[in-house]
């Protein structure tokens, strides 16, 4: 041996190859490479060892004694080395890290969680919630749920169902609601919810300017918050028919004006394009569509609302 420099690790998974096949252009044929180049790698071998690791025949070679203790120890690490990254290649497939906006995540996405572990229990999912949009390209997450066009640089994009939002109350409150769909006029209990998205439903129906500041209640940092805040009776809530159908399928919310506003956005559920074959990707993208399409149709009236709206604002000169 050089002093205490290991041999190239080129050469010694050429020599194990040729070892266990017996041949030296078999080896070459498994590592991908010529029997020419197997022969050079396993020679660089033999002269840093200072030891003939093979007899070359006129057709065929043959370990030396030497070879045959080489060869029995190479194959043992190597045999070890491909059964861990079996397992770590099992391992990574066995874990989602999923990384979702915190409305969706909570109101939407984690009551269901519990269908896709019945479907699919070899995987484990860890749920991230999160008002930004993580780097899906750092190797910390697998996948997400986005809100957008679609369009982000890298990753495959598919829709789940769109952004939509009513105004929604508790059944006691329908009645304070009466006058929701005039933008001046006074009501008895606040407006919750983002005004952006207040101004924006008003103006789908023709008004210029939205409410007046003085109508909205505590600014909540979340959705689902601001529906939290509407459930206690604390006012009536822009959002989403769709995120929250289960409180009004139970009647707990009910919508205080029919009228429904897109907001030319959607819900997606994104990942690498390098990963596309992922299988707990898929398995978990086949079953998240399956779920939205479901939402779709419960939700379809609300929907089929807002897209005639957008159809006659895109009308519009």
């Amino acid at each position: 041996m050089l002093g205490s420099r290991f041999p190239s690790l080129a050469s010694i998974r050429a020599f194990e190859a040729a070892a266990r096949l017996g041949s030296f252009t078999k080896a070459g044929q498994e590592l991908g490479t010529s029997s020419a180049s197997v022969s050079y790698h396993v020679r660089q071998l033999e002269m840093q060892i200072g030891v003939s690791l093979f007899r070359r025949l006129a057709h065929r070679v043959e370990l030396t004694e030497p070879g045959a203790i080489v060869a029995e120890e190479a194959s043992r690490a190597f045999a070890a080395l491909r059964a861990s990254f079996a397992r770590a290649a099992e391992t990574e497939e066995g874990r989602l890290c999923l990384t979702t906006l915190p409305t969706i995540g909570t109101s939407w996405l984690t009551p269901r969680l519990g269908l896709f572990r019945a479907r699919q229990p070899d995987i484990r999912l860890e749920l991230d919630l999160s008002d930004t949009a993580e780097d899906l390209s750092g190797g910390r997450f697998d996948a997400a749920i986005r809100n957008g066009d679609g369009k982000w640089p890298g990753l495959r994009a598919t829709a789940l169902f769109p952004s939509i939002f009513m105004p929604l109350c508790t059944p006691p409150l329908r009645d304070a609601a009466c006058d929701i769909g005039n933008p001046s006029a006074p009501l008895p209990v606040p407006r919750l919810g983002r005004a952006d998205w207040w101004q924006l439903w008003y103006r789908c129906q023709g008004f210029d300017a939205g409410p007046p500041e003085s109508s909205y209640g505590t600014t909540l940092a979340t959705e689902y918050l601001d529906v939290a805040a509407a459930l206690a009776g604390h006012g009536i809530v822009i959002a989403s028919p769709i995120l929250f159908r289960s409180e009004i399928e139970a009647g707990r919310l009910v919508p205080a004006h029919a009228f429904v506003a897109p907001s030319g956005r959607a819900f997606w559920f994104v990942y690498p394009v390098a990963r596309q074959r992922s299988r707990k990707i898929c398995l978990f993208r086949d079953w998240v569509c399956e779920q939205a399409a479901a939402a779709r149709h419960e939700a379809a009236e609300q929907i089929a609302r807002a897209e005639a709206v957008a159809r006659a604002m895109m009308a519009l000169p």
